[in-house]
């Protein structure tokens, strides 16, 4: 045999073995040694010395390569178990009742006439992960702090609502109210946890799937994030994340685990149900999910906890010297052992034991009823204590429990483990009265065959209910609460806003540039400026933001532990361990997590943060549309930036980078208000506006959307006796026409305000028109205004008909009406059934592509030349003007070849 030093060198797990070797002998006495276990005591116990020789290394702090994946039993074994503090058999009693109210709700709710629906087999299959948390680990608000954030799986719901009935939290009326909102108000329940419906219970949001997992991690590093700058004491708070394994498919569920081991989160644990479905069939059904996952969450650098096996499989696997039940277990896919969840202990003895001599002796003593009632980890109190506390006491990496269960755990025959066991949603009175047997309640069958089947509670002097509340009592409180303590904050004077409003004088800027001026403004506030967090996708430079690296500094918890490669320059990249900016890489996912975080922090903390989220406009709310209804859902405020906006003004990027419909995507979130601002004096009113509508004493649950550009420009100062009103509401007269005698209105928004501006001018100067011109600074806010009116008249006819703003704010001028933007015409589109005239729009639709400005303009008809051709058009139409000069102003000015355009200013940069 060849000696360690005659080997060719390799590298195992990252590890060098290319070391030279300086004594030959001393190796080849341990390469003998493990070929002397191998040949007389076989593989499996060579494999054994090996894994507790590796488990010794660790804690001798030797590297050592990471096994990507270990036995598929517990990776806690028995005598490491902790004593349980918990009375079993009461929290048994527990678990039962909220078993069946919480099948008994949903099936009430399918019933005839009703059929709303929900799941039953989800939680059934983590109930017991549940209780255990309730007991034991869930710390609530009472003591004045956030106390734990636990993000609950959504389709479990139904158990949560039947935990919290029998802690009288919920009524009877409030069960039968579930998914019927308005036809029960005000005791509906929603579907899934959602914060917004139910403002007092609910605090995460965890539906759509792949939501709440990424959520946690962020929410874990924004707890860090606020104790390291002194915001608030979060060295409690523990955050959980019950999810499903199908739910792990999702890429937002396991993209960003890598910046939960980076930072250390071990105030972190996710714990996966690992019921071996989805919501169709198996999630792996020829493979093993449960050890998939544990390589992907151990090569990301997470604590793996599996907790497989209950504690009835114990005695076998302490006869197991052989390894050969290990085996069995390591072997067999996930497809059959949910086929084993559905048969019988004689099936189970003949197919899983059957095959093996070894295997068979071991369950000779057992009859098929123990070997049928064989379980699973996840359903075992103990064993889950064991791990949840094993998680919680694990310092520098966050925790990952892999818990292994049935989908439809102890709802029968006709659920458990079934295919269709996901889309079940009412049980027949056999099942009725199979559940009720199986979890011991006091529930005649007269009460099951006679109408919709009750609910059961032993009573609120009862000793499990009293043991409830003394848990929770002992907790610090209920679980899920939400509770917004936080103050109205002191917002800054009008002083603040001055140096924005002034304008821009000689120097051409983009509105990005305004923005940021104004918000280096706004963090010179002694009082609020600690509040902002400034959030970005690896894009500070390009939005000119890296003017705060050396004051605000990025936060990292380590710091900066390398000499900046720019550390000479003013504008020097500079980390730091209580840094304002969260620099999250090139995710945009997890930057909206951030927002997320940060801004519901006024409930979850009750210390209010301003987060401000700037953002290539086509990436958000295209991108990470799903979180930003997330965000309306969970009540988060804040500011979102869309920078580089507009089909046309970052046109060297081309297509994916030509944003023209986020305004239009936007406007169907309730929870957004979105703004178009073409000048930073409309900007500062909004953002002015926003604070006070977000932080100030009669705060709302929005958030601001502002749309952003990058195209230079000179910015007026704020016009003398400006219409605040209408930039806030969402159009104001810029400017009025001074020449000419045909009159016409021009509307316009963000970048194509100074559009509107020229070819105010050329229709003055060249066509007697005398067009006024009105920035349009919200489209989405007018139409909201104006369905909001139509729904009142719609209501109340009899009462005085309101009428919408933009109706009322254009009524005294001439059309017609030719409105324009950067984005397709769908946005201002949006508000031509309220225009008293004439209207018409123009816009960027189709596909973007790489060009000059000007160029892209004349090719989608939007720069000044075709305003002027579009308002023509329109005058002619009604006969204002001849027919004849619209054939003269096309050739006048090239419409037809985009080469003729003038390609304006160079794009790019903010």
């Amino acid at each position: 045999m060849a000696s360690g030093s005659d080997r060719n060198p390799i590298i195992i797990g990252g590890l060098p073995s290319q070391v030279p070797d300086f004594d030959p002998e001393e190796t080849q006495e341990w390469l003998d040694s493990l070929d002397a276990a191998v040949d007389e005591r076989g593989r499996e116990r060579a494999r054994y010395l090996m894994l507790r020789l590796i488990e010794r290394a660790r804690e001798k702090r030797v590297a050592v390569p990471e096994m990507r994946s270990t036995d598929y039993v517990n990776t806690i074994p028995t005598r490491a178990e902790p004593f349980f503090p918990g009375n079993e058999e009461i929290e048994r009693k527990i678990l039962n009742a909220t078993r069946w109210n919480a099948a008994v709700m949903v099936s009430r709710a399918q019933r005839p006439g009703i059929g709303v629906g929900g799941h039953i087999a989800t939680f059934a299959s983590s109930a017991s992960l549940y209780d255990v948390g309730f007991n034991h680990f869930f710390r609530g608000k009472d003591e004045g702090d956030g106390g734990d954030q636990v993000f609950f799986q959504g389709h479990a719901s139904p158990g949560i609502y039947a935990r919290a009935f029998l802690l009288d939290r919920l009524s009877e009326e409030n069960l039968d109210g579930f998914r019927q909102e308005k036809s029960k108000a005000p005791h509906g329940l929603s579907s899934y946890p959602h914060p917004r419906l139910m403002p007092d219970f609910w605090e995460f949001p965890t539906v759509s799937m792949g939501l709440g997992p990424i959520g946690a991690i962020y929410q874990a590093r924004m707890n860090r994030y606020m104790h390291a700058r002194g915001i608030a004491d979060t060295s409690k708070s523990h955050v959980w994340a019950f999810l499903g394994d199908g739910e792990m498919d999702e890429p937002e569920s396991l993209g960003q685990l890598t910046i939960a081991a980076r930072e250390g989160l071990d105030n972190l644990t996710f714990v996966v149900n690992c019921n071996l479905q989805r919501l169709d069939g198996p999630v792996r059904g020829n493979g093993k999910v449960i050890q998939e996952l544990e390589s992907v969450f151990r090569g990301a650098g997470w604590n793996v906890i599996k907790l497989i096996w209950d504690r009835s499989w114990d005695p076998l696997l302490a006869q197991d010297r052989d390894g050969i039940l290990v085996n069995r277990m390591n072997t067999t896919p996930d497809g059959q052992f949910q086929t084993y969840a559905t048969e019988s202990g004689a099936y189970i003895r003949d197919h899983f034991f059957g095959d093996d001599q070894r295997l068979r002796a071991m369950v000779e003593g057992m009859t098929d009823d123990q070997i049928l009632h064989l379980g699973r980890g996840g359903h075992d109190h103990k064993k889950i204590y064991a791990a949840f506390k094993a998680a919680v006491e694990h310092t520098g990496q966050p925790t990952v429990i892999l818990a292994k269960t049935v989908k439809g755990w102890t709802l029968g025959p006709n659920f458990e483990g079934r295919n269709a066991t996901h889309q079940m949603k009412k049980l027949t009175v056999d099942d009725l009265k199979g559940f009720r047997d199986r979890l011991h309640l006091p529930i005649s069958d007269k009460e099951l065959e006679s109408g919709a089947p009750p609910y059961y509670h032993p009573g609120r002097n009862s000793e499990e209910i009293q043991y409830m509340h003394d848990r929770r009592l002992g907790l610090g409180g209920y679980v899920p609460t939400r509770v917004v303590r936080a103050k109205p904050l002191a917002l800054p004077e009008d002083k603040t806003y001055a140096t924005v409003k002034k304008g821009s004088g000689q120097q051409s800027i983009a509105t990005t540039m305004a923005f940021v001026r104004l918000l280096k403004d706004l963090m010179r506030d002694k009082e609020l400026g600690k509040r902002f967090v400034l959030i970005a996708p690896d894009e500070y430079r390009t939005f000119g933001m890296d003017s705060f690296f050396p004051s605000a500094k990025i936060y990292n918890p380590l710091g900066q532990q390398y000499e900046s490669v720019d550390r000479e320059l003013l504008l020097a990249y500079k980390e730091s361990p209580t840094g304002q900016m969260l620099h999250d890489g090139i995710s945009e996912a997890g930057c909206t997590a951030s927002l997320i975080a940060a801004g519901s922090a006024y409930a979850t903390h009750g210390e209010p943060l301003i987060p401000v989220y700037v953002f290539y406009s086509m990436f958000g709310f295209q991108r990470t549309g799903d979180q930003f209804w997330q965000m309306a859902d969970q009540l988060a405020r804040g500011f979102v930036l869309g920078a580089t906006a507009g089909r046309t003004t970052l046109t060297g990027e081309g297509l994916q980078h030509a944003d023209g419909h986020s305004q239009l995507l936007a406007s169907t979130n309730p929870g957004c208000v979105a703004y178009d601002p073409a000048f930073g004096f409309e900007i500062a009113h909004i953002v002015q506006d926003g604070l006070r509508r977000m932080y100030g004493p009669d705060s709302e649950d929005v958030f601001y959307y502002l749309t952003v550009y990058n195209e230079p420009i000179q910015h007026p100062a704020e016009p003398e006796n400006v219409d605040a009103e209408g930039i806030l509401k969402g159009v104001y007269r810029f400017s009025e026409g001074v020449s000419g005698s045909i009159p016409a209105q021009i509307m316009a928004s963000g970048v194509a305000v100074p559009w509107a501006v020229e070819a105010q001018k050329i229709l003055a100067e060249e066509w007697d028109v005398k067009a006024d011109v009105w920035s349009a600074t919200s489209w989405n806010e007018l139409r909201r205004e104006a369905v909001a009116c139509e729904e009142y008249n719609l209501l109340h006819p009899e009462e005085e008909q309101r009428v919408p703003y933009v109706t009322r704010k254009l009524a005294g001028a001439q059309g017609p009406f030719v409105a324009v933007s950067d984005w397709m015409r769908s946005v201002p589109d949006q508000i031509a059934r309220w225009v008293p005239g004439t209207y018409q729009s123009l816009g960027a639709d189709g596909f973007g592509f790489a060009d000059t400005r000007g160029a892209a303009r004349r090719f989608f008809h939007i720069d000044a030349q075709s305003i002027v051709v579009g308002v023509l058009t329109e005058l002619a139409r009604e006969g204002k003007v001849d027919r004849s000069v619209l054939k003269q102003a096309i050739d006048r000015y090239q419409l037809l070849d985009v080469s003729a355009a003038d390609p304006g200013a160079a794009g790019g940069d903010a």
